[in-house]
């Protein structure tokens, strides 16, 4: 019979997709876990920018529940973080260093960390930037979810002192991410938050291609775009797209842009969100290149990779409408087969169950952190 599991998760944002990619990655995996019989708590910090841009207030699929200060986390739920058969902490949760400390000494059943930004973190480790997470607590946990695969995994381990690295890559709600059948309205899209570290990809892989390319269509969603950004008179802005709307968008495409923030470029084996939610559109993707990328979508089978201007011009202009269709379909069986919330929830409870729960002597340390 399979084994049901209380799980508390204090994460950075589940109500609110606007400026993170947490929302999401958090909606399939929490879904997928629902729809195996698991019970979810999570807890989210109750900040105004996220709750003046709420596209889910009252999820379906888990116990939602917010808190103002980490006295308030602690008091509130102290008994449901003791009693948990597994507590997990993301990545960026506010205070994040004194949140993984108050429930270290709680001695959970199992204390995990889900780091959805590890090759971020891990140079913000490299740069004493202990903003959410201390060097010294990475050894604390009983498993660390990278967000991450490949050598990253080793480098936890034995440079930074993980216990037990296990790549949890995001994954796709299948249900809500399908091809809409809308007729299409641009060559080339794209979508994600502002980033200083992006944006020079963004200008040479879709706003460089749309001046040489000025009969075609292309648009960019996400906010934080700086006001002096010189917008191609062929290029649509959408400041905020929010996750309801996101099949209709990638439906409308022609083909999609993937950008990959330099850390994680630098890192590989990191596959945004955005990939497995465009594969499981059935939209073709054009993406930068990055290690392990061709071993998750291979080549010209499965996506595109592109390193100039040049790539996607020749890919806008050469790829016939046979050839665009084998791509998508074959991307979108690899992320169906491999990538949904339902398949990673599975991912986690095993690799859960895997670790003995209420570990005491292991856990000693976790009681002098805070002594």
């Amino acid at each position: 019979m399979r084994q049901s599991l209380d799980i508390v998760v204090l994460g950075l944002s589940l109500s609110s997709s606007w400026g993170n990619g947490h929302a999401t990655t958090y909606r399939a995996l929490l879904r997928g876990l629902k729809e195996e019989g698991h019970h979810v708590l999570f807890l989210e910090r109750d900040v105004p920018w996220y709750a003046s841009q709420r596209d889910l207030p009252a999820p379906d699929f888990c116990e939602l529940q917010y808190y103002m200060q980490v006295e308030d986390l602690i008091g509130n739920y102290a008994d449901r973080i003791r009693s948990a058969d597994a507590v997990i902490i993301g990545s960026y949760v506010p205070e994040g260093v004194r949140v993984i400390d108050e429930a270290a000494t709680l001695a959970p059943q199992r204390l995990c960390f889900y780091d959805i930004d590890t090759p971020v973190t891990l140079a913000k480790l490299d740069r004493n930037d202990e903003e959410y997470l201390a060097r010294r607590q990475i050894p604390l946990f009983d498993a660390y979810f990278s967000f991450s695969g490949g050598e990253v995994l080793n480098r936890l381990e034995e440079v930074y002192g993980s216990r037990n690295a296990v790549a949890l890559y995001c994954s796709v709600d299948p249900a809500r991410y399908v091809n809409t059948g809308e007729a299409f309205e641009w060559d080339l899209g794209y979508l994600g938050t502002y980033s200083p570290d992006r944006q020079p990809t963004v200008q040479r892989l879709l706003l460089d291609v749309a001046r040489r390319l000025p009969d075609r269509r292309f648009v960019v969603a996400g906010p934080q775009y700086p006001a002096e950004i010189d917008w191609p008179e062929n290029v649509d802005r959408i400041e905020h797209l929010p996750p309801a709307e996101h099949a209709s968008f990638y439906s409308r495409q022609r083909f999609t842009l993937n950008v990959t923030r330099a850390d994680m470029t630098e890192a590989g084996w990191s596959p945004s969100v955005r990939l497995f939610e465009a594969a499981a559109c059935g939209t073709p993707i054009i993406s930068d290149y990055w290690r392990g990328l061709d071993e998750l979508l291979p080549h010209e089978d499965a996506i595109i990779i592109a390193r100039d201007t040049a790539d996607v011009v020749a890919a806008l202009s050469a790829t016939n409408d046979a050839k665009r269709d084998e791509i998508a379909a074959s991307a979108q069986a690899r992320v169906l087969a491999d990538h949904t919330g339902l398949a990673r929830s599975r991912e986690l409870v095993e690799a859960l169950l895997a670790i003995p729960p209420g570990r005491e002597t292991e856990r000693h340390p976790r009681q002098r952190i805070s002594a």
